[in-house]
Formats: structure tokens, C-alpha cells, sequence
């Protein structure tokens, strides 16, 4: 018997309920807490914010934690277009006393205090927090500011971080950007955008469980990624089915070939989706959505 994917998908659709919402805002709130308590941060120039599909609300149910950035102002990790611009700029600064492992440790100390050391848990990126009844289990990443200079007095503000392995030596992510680009591309759709994540998200999951090897090595980053590149007319139809069946087939003519598809960027549209310093390939995400096609059986 065939399923009856316009109710599944309408279900797919739905954002998170209001309980898991709070629950991550509580983790944010509590990790804000820990800073504030903090004697060797408290005074620091310190954002905490949610990223990722949380913060995105592209989060599904099966997404079982929440991404919290925090970003240290005090330095910044700067990224130039030519040696003029680097020569100038460099007049004006020094470089800084407070290193990005310092910056690590300290927080480690905070959120140790605030939380108790069993439940927090150091990894190279950043650090696991358990969850409990009260909040959500959350991923703290620590950042510096990341600036890419366009000219002597103007630049791109993002984030930068190290790895404790150095492995990959940096991590750039566009948190702002990304955001601000999905919001305007649900805005233009109808607010389609993000259903239909959640949609091919959901259908990622459930395609991974029963054993499908590309969708077990889709991220979900790259799910949100490919559906902010689908073309408006993509999401003009009247029925979830119907659109995820346009996303889907134009994704799949438009990745068979690098030509079709090299100019691609995250939603951030700062940095290229499919080059050789991503994690995943264009042949593999072809394969995703190859793949998704035959899952829910269109014709």
C-alpha cells in the first residue's frame, strides 16, 4: 500500500513544540548564567547565542541537542585580501595577550561551576552539557570574532575557532549571515523553506534507520544548504508533495555535473558549498536526493 506522503510530510513540517523550545532556551539562559558568575569572563566583551538548526528553526524532533555559540570580542582572528591591506590595517592593531586556549579553559572553569563537572564533558570543538528535565543537552562552542577584511576600513564579521587537535587548523562559520539569508529565503517562499528542510531532514532520518548509506552520510547542515540553493519557482506549489518533488528533481539535474552547481554557497553565501575544504562531496549529495527520489517513489 502506498503511503500517504502529503500527511506525512505536513507532519515532517511542523516546527519544534513549545516544551523542547523552552528547554533550549534554558540551556542558553543557564550558560549566560555561568559566564556572568564567571570572575575571569564577567567583565569580557562575550556573546552567547543559539546557532544551528535551533537557532535556524529548521530543528527537528530527532535532533537531540541545541548548538550554543559563545563568542569572545576581545580578539579576533583576521583574514586579508592582499598584503596592502594587511600592512595598513596591521598599524592599527597588535596582536593580542588572550589567547583563544585561554579563552577555552576559562570557560571550561565556568560552565564546570555552574553545571558540575559530570556533566560537563571538553571536546576538541567544544563542550558537551547533559541534559536533564529542566534543559536540553547543548553543544558550547567558544569562538573568537572572525573578520574578513574587504578593504582597510571594512569587513565581514563571523567566527573562528581551534580545534584542540588543530585538526582542521581553523573552523569559520557565518552564523549572522546564515540566518539572516534563511529568514529572507522563507520570507520569499511563503515560509516553504524551512518545512521543506524539515521535511527531507525528517526523510534523511527515517531513510538512515532503515539502512541507506547516503543518507546516513547527508549532514543536515547540507539538507538546509541544498534546499536554500532550489530555485523559487521550486516552492510555488500547493501541496508539500508536490514541492518536495520539484526541489528534489531540480537538485538532481543540477548536481550530476560540478559545472551546474560550482557556484553553490552555504546559506551564508560566504562559503562555497561543494570545494575540496567541505566534508562532503557533490557526488554524494547527488546521491542523497537520487536516493530520496526513489524513497518516496515519484514517477
Amino acid at each position: 500500500m502506498s503511503r500517504d506522503w502529503e500527511s506525512i510530510f505536513t507532519t515532517w513540517a511542523q516546527g519544534p513544540g513549545k516544551t523542547e523550545q523552552d528547554r533550549a532556551e534554558n540551556a542558553e539562559r543557564m550558560i549566560r548564567e555561568a559566564i556572568h558568575a564567571s570572575l575571569k569572563l564577567q567583565n569580557r566583551s562575550i556573546t552567547v547565542f543559539t546557532q544551528g538548526s535551533y537557532r535556524n528553526r529548521v530543528n527537528i524532533r530527532k535532533d537531540s541537542d541545541v548548538d550554543i555559540g559563545v563568542v569572545c570580542y576581545d580578539a579576533f582572528f583576521p583574514d586579508y585580501p592582499d598584503d596592502n591591506v594587511k600592512a595598513n590595517i596591521s598599524k592599527s592593531f597588535s596582536d593580542a595577550t588572550y589567547t583563544f586556549f585561554t579563552f577555552k579553559n576559562e570557560l571550561e572553569e565556568a560552565l564546570v561551576q555552574k553545571f558540575g563537572r559530570e556533566a560537563v564533558r571538553r571536546g576538541t570543538k567544544s563542550f558537551d552539557i547533559k541534559e536533564n528535565t529542566y534543559r536540553i543537552d547543548s553543544d558550547v562552542t567558544p569562538f573568537f570574532e572572525h573578520r574578513r577584511y574587504t578593504s582597510t576600513s571594512r569587513y565581514l564579521s563571523g567566527v573562528e575557532m581551534i580545534t584542540d587537535n588543530h585538526k582542521p587548523p581553523r573552523i569559520r562559520n557565518w552564523p549572522e549571515q546564515h540566518y539572516e539569508n534563511g529568514v529572507k529565503k522563507n520570507t520569499d517562499t511563503s515560509r516553504n523553506f524551512k518545512r521543506i528542510v524539515r521535511i527531507l531532514k525528517n526523510l534523511s532520518s527515517e531513510m538512515a534507520k532503515q539502512g541507506v548509506q547516503s543518507a546516513k552520510n547527508t549532514p543536515s547542515f547540507l539538507i538546509e544548504c541544498l534546499v536554500f540553493n532550489a530555485s523559487q519557482q521550486c516552492f510555488s506549489f500547493t501541496t508539500y508533495k508536490q514541492i518536495v518533488r520539484a526541489v528534489l528533481a531540480e537538485l538532481f539535474n543540477n548536481t550530476i555535473t560540478d559545472s551546474t552547481c560550482s557556484e553553490w554557497g552555504e546559506v551564508s553565501e560566504l562559503k562555497y558549498l561543494f570545494r575540496t575544504s567541505q566534508p562532503w562531496t557533490r557526488q554524494g549529495a547527488h546521491k542523497f536526493i537520487s536516493d530520496a527520489w526513489d524513497h518516496i517513489g515519484y514517477e
